[in-house]
């Protein structure tokens, strides 16, 4: 995949969890939630993640941030191998690589005031003085579009949208220039979930900021990004700009999900064929020979279960891993 302008580039990357059994607890088998993925992220685009729980798609995000370690590959920010940063030298590239998470309920401190915990990072970084920390925290709630006087308020007191504007303004307060958004807007009503993408896209432009986002509702992964992998089992399935990834999707998997995405158009939403795929995502310690998704395809041949397909290019900026595409 070309890298030109590449901000992150993601190579082979594996995560695998030991799991453990018998009385001593010994390692029996590996669960692979990522298993040898690559690409790249360019400078000043949001990049979708798309696939069903359980795909690898958190995971990815969480081995980018170097919250769990990587079992196999390399992350490269800005062409520096976060793999080889120690303490210090990781944690000066936090300041620049940053997560938004899917429950601020549960990544925001509940005995921290709103306040508290925007002034953290501030202080840890040594970003401003004492003195002038009060006022660079309200200037973070008025950018996410809350009142600075909310700082005195604990995370129990805000509704839900009101907590991730709070992880957003946390997130914000290091001035990142990459950030992986990780379904942001799962818990949230829909009107509010319309209001959060809008300031991230508002925010992406004046800020000049890049976007990992990971999120399983297609109608807001189309809305936002330019780009968008769909990911299955582990694996990269397909990746494509925007439009052309749902206007011509060419792997089965894909046409499946996008089948699936409801339409405010009642003519077309009536004449919409959903595409049902039998049984359930293989099992990540287990996982079939061959083509991860041919235990479920409805275009399945002996090589689908015999060989891995190459994650190729089919034209442009569309790839594909699919024997039959």
């Amino acid at each position: 995949m070309s890298k030109n302008g590449a901000l992150l580039e993601v190579e082979n990357l594996r995560k695998y969890f030991p799991v453990k059994g018998g009385v001593f607890q010994r390692k029996v088998a590996d669960l692979k939630a990522v298993d040898g993925i690559s690409f790249h992220v360019n400078k000043g685009e949001t990049l979708g993640l798309v696939g069903e729980s359980g795909c690898g798609k958190t995971t990815t995000g969480r081995c980018i941030m170097r919250l769990i370690d990587i079992t196999r590959g390399k992350v490269y920010y800005q062409g520096t191998d976060m793999g080889k940063l120690g303490g210090r030298k990781m944690r000066e590239m936090r300041r620049h690589v940053q997560m938004i998470f899917e429950d601020p309920f549960k990544s925001l401190d509940r005995s921290m005031t709103a306040g508290e915990i925007l002034a953290e990072p501030l202080q840890v970084h040594h970003l401003v003085k004492d003195d002038k920390c009060q006022e660079r925290v309200g200037e973070l709630l008025t950018m996410v579009g809350l009142e600075p006087y909310m700082a005195e308020r604990y995370p129990n007191q805000f509704s839900a949208g009101q907590r991730q504007r709070i992880e957003i303004a946390r997130v914000l307060a290091l001035e990142p220039d990459f950030i992986v958004c990780d379904n942001p807007v799962a818990l949230l009503d829909v009107s509010v979930q319309a209001q959060i993408i809008t300031m991230l896209e508002n925010l992406q432009e004046e800020l000049k900021l890049t976007y990992l986002f990971i999120a399983h509702d297609l109608a807001v992964v189309r809305n936002i990004c330019d780009r968008v992998m769909v990911m299955y089992s582990g694996k990269i399935m397909e990746s494509a700009q925007t439009d052309e990834l749902f206007d011509t999707p060419r792997h089965p998997y894909t046409e499946a999900l996008i089948s699936a995405v409801l339409t405010p158009d009642p003519n077309v939403e009536r004449d919409r064929q959903v595409i049902i795929l039998p049984g359930e995502m293989p099992s990540p310690i287990t996982p079939p020979s061959g083509c991860r998704f041919h235990t479920r395809c409805s275009k399945v041949t002996d090589i689908c279960q015999e060989q891995e397909p190459e994650f190729r290019n089919i034209g442009g900026d569309h790839w594909i891993a699919c024997h039959h595409a």
